[in-house]
């Protein structure tokens, strides 16, 4: 229903004042969406990161010795001890048993998803950059309009 209410408004008709709020307005929304991207990137890569240590345990044999993260800067040794099945974290604390195939096909959806999400942020994102130098460009053009205007009436 909102987007029924949706009203186009022509640029140039907009006062100096307006138009410097809604370019502030398209740069903040800018800025917020270039940080968007940048979390979706980096969420992207630990996933992927995640998919490829699956691939690798997949190839490991039982009993082999590795390190185990307690946190991201503490590692215990420990053994494989079952190269079949794998503990996934979900998001929220919460934790899936998977077998190595249902992992693979887990992080390729999730990675695919994101991917998604990540190409509607950046169309998004070229449209409120093309929206902020459109508002620019009316705002230099009015501002240079009332100087001219100014220099006139001084004559």
């Amino acid at each position: 229903m909102a987007a029924e209410n949706v009203q186009a408004v022509d640029l140039a008709q907009l006062p100096v004042p307006q138009l410097n709020q809604l370019r502030a307005q398209f740069e903040e929304e800018e800025q917020m969406l270039t940080q968007s991207l940048a979390q979706l990137k980096g969420v992207q890569s630990r996933f992927m990161e995640s998919q490829e240590s699956v691939l690798k345990l997949s190839k490991k044999t039982t009993g082999k010795d590795i390190l185990v993260p307690l946190t991201s800067s503490m590692y215990v040794p420990g053994q494989l001890s079952n190269v079949e099945q794998v503990l996934i974290d979900i998001g929220t604390g919460y934790h899936v048993k998977m077998s190595i195939g249902d992992a693979k096909g887990y992080f390729t959806r999730i990675t695919e998803y994101i991917t998604k999400k990540m190409e509607v942020v950046q169309k998004n994102l070229i449209e409120k950059d093309k929206l902020r130098q459109v508002t620019t460009e009316i705002l230099q053009l009015k501002i240079q309009a009332q100087q001219q205007q100014a220099t006139q009436q001084q004559a």
